[in-house]
């Protein structure tokens, strides 16, 4: 029904419309107040996943360091963006270990007899 529509009803069909309105009305809003429920709830449930995906990430880049391994091995669960996110970290962590390294072989390599 459309606003020119409205204009022969009586105050009684009137009353009727507004009533068939807000009906229709609170049943759209209840039904976006569940959707908006949903969706923060895969949100909740997205970040969970991903926090647990990022400690373990975390723990694989330690265990990778304290063996000697490199660090960049994709895991078939892993996100693209986790793996590029891992990545930089170790190149990171990477510098700051070829500086102490070379450190550590220059001093080894040095012979104070000469």
């Amino acid at each position: 029904m459309r606003g020119e529509d409205i204009q022969g009803l009586t105050t009684e069909e009137l009353q009727q419309l507004e009533k068939t309105l807000k009906t229709g009305l609170s049943r759209v809003l209840q039904r976006k107040g569940e959707k908006i429920m949903e969706q923060i709830n895969d949100l909740r449930q997205k970040g969970m996943q991903l926090m647990e995906e990022n400690s373990r990430l975390r723990q694989q880049v330690a265990e990778l360091s304290r063996a000697g391994k490199p660090a960049i091995a994709e895991s078939e669960n892993a996100s693209s963006e986790s793996v590029t996110n891992l990545t930089h970290s170790v190149v990171l962590n990477e510098n700051v270990d070829s500086s102490d390294t070379s450190l550590r072989l220059s001093c080894q390599g040095w012979n104070w007899a000469t």
